[in-house]
């Protein structure tokens, strides 16, 4: 597509997608906007290389960046298990400098434009600031679990099987196959895990010496079964002491296992690693098993935030192609100012069994809504059901609010198991 001019009162500003020799003037500007500390060259790497940039924005006033925004190209698990193309909505940043002349509309509009016109039925992203995006059709889709494990007074409670497991030490690169392997078996089984394309299992694997706070070099431990390598974590461990003596922390990165008892004892090993007192967790699903392995919930510390914005781009499409866990017949008016072509009504029937249909109708409205709170209950995390309690979703027909709240559900919580 072509380059697009935006007249602001300072001048005029060029919307274009990004040519690989302006990245690093770019990114620059990304950087700056998010408060200027360089990364490691390792890091800055490696986003070079996953940077798609027939699929990347730069908004230019003159010779000088003064807007961005990416999108990956991603495949992300919906109910049901299926792989769903979706933009990864990336690197979106407007220059304090530029603020408030409408530059990141323009490249919400642009983008949006382009997801649809590739054939991609969803976008999502993860919002520096959530209230950002709202006004764009994204909703709120997944939540993210952190917590710190006082290990000197929690214990593990574990399953049958877990002393048959071997645990061992790994350099973390050099299993990285492995590892990939395991998390790939997991993808189809959990609503918002991406399907890693080449280049990405790279990312877990950073570990710029400049950015572990005193913490040791990452870390890795693999569960095997058989010769199988079933599981993993990696980890960083930041030694501290007091007059106690001491209390050294254990920093999950990430962690996968393929049965219950290979993730017992990676937790088991994590919690009992000599000279610590705590693991902190940064980012797990909200119905993580390890909360009902502990002997004590209320000493983890768990907090909650927002993860995963989704955001329906080809309404019918998106609803298509996930199951719904109990038969579904609703027509609902959508209403979606951004995406226009979104809007009215749409009839959707579905159940676990899949061929879902989602299209047009003329029929009464059962339930009213925008594509926000659509997209906020796409991966079964969000109940339609307490979003009408907040008044963002209206029942016209009588049970129709029940019938879509369970059909839109999970068994399993959505979770997204790394940012982008």
């Amino acid at each position: 597509m072509g380059t697009v001019a935006r007249n602001t009162p300072a001048g005029p500003t060029e919307l274009r997608v990004l040519r690989q020799d302006e990245w690093n003037t770019w990114y620059d500007n990304l950087v700056n906007a998010f408060g200027g500390i360089p990364e490691s060259p390792e890091e800055r790497e490696l986003w070079q290389r996953l940077t798609e940039f027939d699929r990347s924005l730069g908004v230019w006033d003159g010779d000088t960046c003064v807007g961005t925004a990416g999108a990956f190209s991603f495949r992300l698990t919906v109910p049901g298990g299926a792989a769903v193309p979706a933009a990864g909505v990336t690197m979106v940043s407007v220059a304090a400098t530029h603020r408030r002349r409408g530059i990141l509309r323009s490249m919400m509009r642009r983008q949006l434009d382009d997801v649809r016109s590739w054939g991609e039925p969803l976008a999502v992203l993860t919002a520096s600031e959530p209230e950002i995006y709202g006004r764009f059709g994204y909703g709120i889709a997944t939540m993210t679990t952190a917590a710190e494990i006082d290990t000197d007074r929690v214990r593990l409670s574990v399953p049958p099987g877990t002393d048959d497991v071997r645990l061992r030490y790994a350099e973390p690169a050099a299993v990285r196959d492995e590892c990939e392997a395991v998390y790939a078996r997991l993808v189809a089984g959990r609503p918002g895990m991406l399907a890693r394309r080449p280049g990405w299992e790279e990312l877990p694997l950073l570990d710029p010496e400049s950015e572990r706070e005193g913490a040791s070099p990452l870390r890795c431990v693999v569960a095997e079964r058989d010769g199988e390598v079933v599981g993993y974590t990696r980890y960083f461990v930041k030694p501290e002491w007091d007059i106690q003596g001491p209390k050294g922390t254990v920093r999950l990165r990430d962690m996968a296992a393929l049965d219950p008892a290979s993730y017992a004892a990676l937790w088991r090993f994590l919690c009992e690693i000599d000279l610590t007192g705590k693991v902190a967790i940064h980012s797990r699903p909200v119905d993580d098993a390890w909360q009902h392995l502990v002997s004590d919930i209320r000493r983890c510390a768990i907090r909650q935030r927002d993860s995963l914005h989704v955001r329906l781009v080809e309404l019918g499409a998106a609803l298509e192609a996930r199951t719904y866990q109990a038969p579904v017949d609703v027509v609902f008016e959508v209403a979606d100012a951004f995406c226009p072509w979104n809007e009215g009504r749409w009839r959707l029937t579905g159940d676990a069994k899949g061929a879902a249909s989602c299209k047009r109708t003329e029929e009464p409205a059962d339930l009213a809504l925008s594509v926000r709170e659509l997209g906020s209950a796409y991966l079964g995390g969000v109940s339609l059901a307490s979003l009408a309690g907040a008044g963002r979703v209206r029942e016209l027909r009588a049970g129709a609010l029940t019938e879509a709240s369970l059909a839109f559900g999970s068994t399993i919580a959505p979770w997204l198991p790394h940012g982008f």
